[in-house]
């Protein structure tokens, strides 16, 4: 009934979530058999069903919820249905018929992040590609603090929790731990929640929960796609056990070479320096001290574009050179090439 009363007060939430009947959910996943199993997590598990219509998607039934959270959960569910971000996984709509809440989202096909970072998989992200992933990432979150109708902090930012296309295209999902704050707020006191080695510890020294958190947990993440490495590893050295904290050592020491993914190293050092340099500034102890996610964001665009727009100036350069060495009589100037060439630049200097 309280869901009900929000969408009659939204019009544009009724178009976009749908409420599913529990036998409808049950049939597309094979009433919730093992081999529909996408994934299991703190917050539930995550089965795959096909619908009447052919649809894939990905079903979360959450473990057993507090009853006196279920106006929260309500709230929580109309929020992510106004979310509208090409790197959000979006929920199409809802269960609640049964004793657990049943969330529906689309269904993103080729896996976590995670997966492909620590497996055979991890050759098909170059470099360019993880750069990609780690700016898109960002966009998404920077629009979750800063841009929604309501700012939210993830609270639980991890390589599990970014899904890929087939295109590679990234997808941030899992807001079982989220919460919403409110706009004249700038942190919650909660109970920790989160996943070690992605922790903040200051969240997790002092129970004061903020948008930084989320920059901290980002931060790992972007050490995770610099080293290939796994963000604990109790098997290690002590002071190689937990990532962020041999990541930071290694910077200060100046040996980033040495602890760079073999795929990463084919690409541009000079950005990959970057990188670094702003995932040593997320990762730092105070939150006040940190970026936050849409002046990292900024920064990773930027860097990808510097990239882009130097092989573009290099190769323009190169098709001048063959230009004026053409022979023949064809009169280039006269054929708008130097119009092209003025756009071409021009544009250069506005994206720099």
């Amino acid at each position: 009934m309280l869901l009900q009363q929000h969408l009659i007060s939204c019009e544009r939430s009724a178009q976009t979530i749908k409420i599913f009947t529990s036998e409808e959910l049950g049939k597309a996943t094979d009433n919730y058999h093992e081999s529909h199993i996408l994934g299991r997590g703190g917050y539930g598990t995550v089965f795959k069903g096909i619908l009447s219509d052919k649809r894939i998607v990905a079903i979360k039934k959450s473990k057993i919820v507090d009853k006196n959270q279920i106006e929260q959960f309500i709230n929580e569910v109309f929020i992510l249905s106004q979310i509208n971000h090409r790197n959000v996984v979006k929920l199409l709509g809802c269960c609640l018929e049964t004793e657990v809440p049943l969330l529906v989202y689309e269904y993103i096909e080729n896996g976590t992040l995670y997966s492909h970072i620590h497996s055979e998989h991890k050759y098909s992200l170059s470099w360019h590609i993880r750069l990609r992933i780690a700016t898109e990432t960002a966009e998404a979150l920077a629009y979750l603090h800063s841009f929604a109708s309501q700012p939210i902090i993830h609270r639980d930012i991890k390589s599990t929790n970014i899904l890929l296309n087939n295109q590679y295209t990234s997808k941030v999902s899992d807001f079982g731990a989220s919460r919403l704050v409110a706009l004249d707020q700038t942190q919650l006191s909660t109970l920790v929640q989160g996943t070690m080695g992605y922790l903040d510890p200051e969240y997790l020294h002092t129970s004061i929960l903020t948008d930084k958190s989320d920059v901290y947990s980002f931060g790992v993440v972007l050490v995770e796609l610099l080293t290939g490495k796994k963000v604990l590893c109790l098997e290690k050295h002590e002071e190689e056990r937990n990532l962020a904290m041999f990541f930071v050592s290694t910077m200060k020491q100046n040996r980033l070479i040495e602890v760079l993914d073999v795929v990463v190293k084919e690409g541009d050092i000079d950005q990959i320096q970057e990188v670094a340099n702003l995932a040593k500034r997320c990762l730092r102890l105070s939150g006040d001290e940190r970026p936050s996610m849409k002046e990292v964001a900024m920064e990773l665009e930027g860097l990808r574009l510097s990239k882009k727009h130097a092989w573009i100036e290099q190769n323009l350069e190169e098709t001048e050179h063959l230009l004026v060495e053409s022979p023949g009589s064809f009169d280039y100037s006269n054929a708008g090439y130097e119009t092209m060439t003025t756009k071409v630049r021009a544009s250069l200097n506005i994206g720099r």
